[in-house]
C-alpha cells in the first residue's frame, strides 16, 4: 500500500478533468492529521473559527482550484445513526469543504442496505482510476491502492451514484 506525500496528493487532485467522487463509509477515522483538532473539539473547542484564514488548509485550495478549472468534486458519507462523536465532529467541520467547492451529502446507513458497495472508501477520478483508502481496524490510515480495472471502476461509479441519489445534502442533514 502507498502512503502519499503532500506533493503526490496535490498532483493526483490537480490531474482529473471532469470529476472526483469520494465515498466514505466508516463511523470513525483516526488519521494522524486530524488527531489534534479532534482532541481539541472533544475538549470543547468550536470547529468554526471566525476567520477563513484560521481554517483554510491546502486541501481547500486543491478543491477550489479543481472547481475553477470546471471539475466537480463530490463527497458522500454513509453514517450510522445515532452518529459517533467523530461523525458529529466531521459534520460540524464540513462547512469548510462546502465553502471550498465540494458538494457533500450524507446517507444514514440503514438506507444503504440495498446498494452494492465496495469494501473500502474510495476516490473515483474521471472513470479512469479508483484510489482506495485502506484503514486499520481502529481507523488509522493503512495506505492507498490505485486500481484502473474497468469492472472495479464501474462498481465504484455505480455505488457512488446510488448513494448520491438518495443521500441528503449537507445543508439539510442534521446528525442524530
Amino acid at each position: 500500500m502507498q502512503r502519499l506525500t503532500p506533493e503526490q496528493r496535490k498532483d493526483i487532485f490537480s490531474s482529473f478533468e471532469r470529476f472526483a467522487y469520494h465515498l466514505e463509509m466508516r463511523d470513525w477515522y483516526a488519521v494522524d492529521e486530524e488527531k489534534d483538532r479532534l482532541a481539541r473539539w472533544r475538549a470543547g473547542e468550536q470547529v468554526r473559527p471566525m476567520s477563513k484564514e484560521d481554517w483554510w488548509r491546502p486541501w481547500h485550495t486543491i478543491i477550489r482550484d479543481a472547481r475553477q478549472r470546471g471539475a466537480v468534486v463530490r463527497r458522500a458519507r454513509i453514517v450510522s445513526e445515532p452518529v459517533t462523536d467523530y461523525i458529529r465532529y466531521e459534520w460540524e467541520g464540513t462547512y469548510q469543504n462546502v465553502e471550498a467547492g465540494e458538494e457533500v451529502r450524507w446517507l444514514p446507513r440503514r438506507l444503504a442496505s440495498g446498494i452494492a458497495l465496495p469494501g473500502n472508501d474510495f476516490w473515483l477520478f474521471d472513470d479512469k482510476t479508483v484510489m482506495f483508502n485502506h484503514f486499520t481496524g481502529d481507523g488509522g490510515s493503512a495506505g492507498k491502492e490505485f486500481v484502473t480495472e474497468p469492472a472495479v471502476i464501474k462498481l465504484c461509479h455505480s455505488a457512488f451514484d446510488a448513494v448520491w441519489e438518495i443521500a441528503t445534502p449537507h445543508s439539510d442533514y442534521q446528525p442524530r
